[in-house]
């Protein structure tokens, strides 16, 4: 005696029945019914998108020990669907044995730097590898993604530490720039102040003798009799005057003058012997 037995199958799926286990039919979306316990759902199949992540870790051509995660998106064929539920027993370790054989096959010829280069290639030869298997299995594989390289910590320092090397070392080589132009600024800079600081000393020294040589002449047509040289060295006497005055004259002033004459000089040490000695009997 036959039973009739309800069931519903929900949307983006499709249901296995068996009659006394052997494949029956396929069941849709909806409300469907068996006869049991000649008929049963032995299961169900998801037609939507599903992603499987798988951890392979391998090494470089470098020697370089790295991690990568790939991220396999496949669906079932609906026109498979047999196959898909009747020939593969685990379809996740089934993939995941083709990813592992595929990384482990294309990782060790590359170079840590060449690998991150080449994640669409690796990507690319991954769902190949993949589509041309599972597709016989009722699987269609629709992108393979390398979500993550992770290299050793002790290699990412390392990795670090170089770029941050070379940075320095732009950083230094920028600097020695700068420093250089400004020290090149400064030089041209000095060297125009002192060319217009001899301009000036040059125009002072004319202005100077253009004016003692006028004195020169209107002292000459005014005193009868005076030569050259005597009104020359009244000139420099007059100029002395003033200079001691202006230096006697600042507030801060700590120059002393000394005599080049000998008569000159003795009689200011004999000056500087007597006011120590009436300084010494006063006291």
């Amino acid at each position: 005696m036959c039973i009739p037995c309800c069931f519903t199958i929900s949307t983006a799926e499709v249901g296995v029945v068996e009659r006394w286990g052997k494949f029956s039919r396929l069941v849709q979306p909806g409300l469907n019914c068996v006869l049991c316990p000649m008929e049963q759902l032995v299961g169900r199949m998801s037609f939507r998108v599903q992603q499987l992540d798988v951890r392979v870790e391998t090494k470089t051509l470098d020697n370089v020990f790295l991690t990568a995660v790939v991220s396999v998106q496949y669906q079932i064929l609906r026109e498979k669907t047999y196959e898909a539920f009747y020939a593969l027993t685990n379809p996740a370790q089934q993939i995941t044995a083709h990813v592992f054989d595929v990384m482990r096959a294309q990782l060790p010829t590359l170079e840590l730097d060449a690998v991150f280069e080449a994640k669409e290639e690796l990507a690319l030869a991954v769902k190949n590898a993949l589509s041309e298997t599972m597709s016989n299995y009722g699987y269609q594989i629709l992108n393979a993604l390398i979500t993550d390289l992770d290299p050793d910590q002790r290699v990412k320092n390392a990795m670090n530490e170089i770029n941050s090397s070379k940075r320095l070392k732009f950083a230094v080589a920028e600097r020695a720039e700068g420093d250089k132009i400004l020290q090149v600024k400064s030089a041209e800079a000095e060297a125009e102040a002192k060319y217009l600081s001899g301009v000036g000393v040059a125009k002072q020294r004319k202005a100077i003798v253009d004016g003692l040589k006028s004195s020169i002449v209107d002292f000459e047509g005014q005193v009868e009799g005076s030569s050259t040289k005597e009104i020359m060295s009244l000139l420099l006497l007059t100029q002395y005057f003033d200079m001691v005055r202006d230096v006697g004259s600042a507030s801060h002033c700590r120059t002393t003058f000394v005599p080049t004459s000998k008569s000159m000089g003795d009689d200011m040490r004999s000056s500087l012997i007597q006011a120590h000695a009436a300084d010494a009997k006063t006291q």
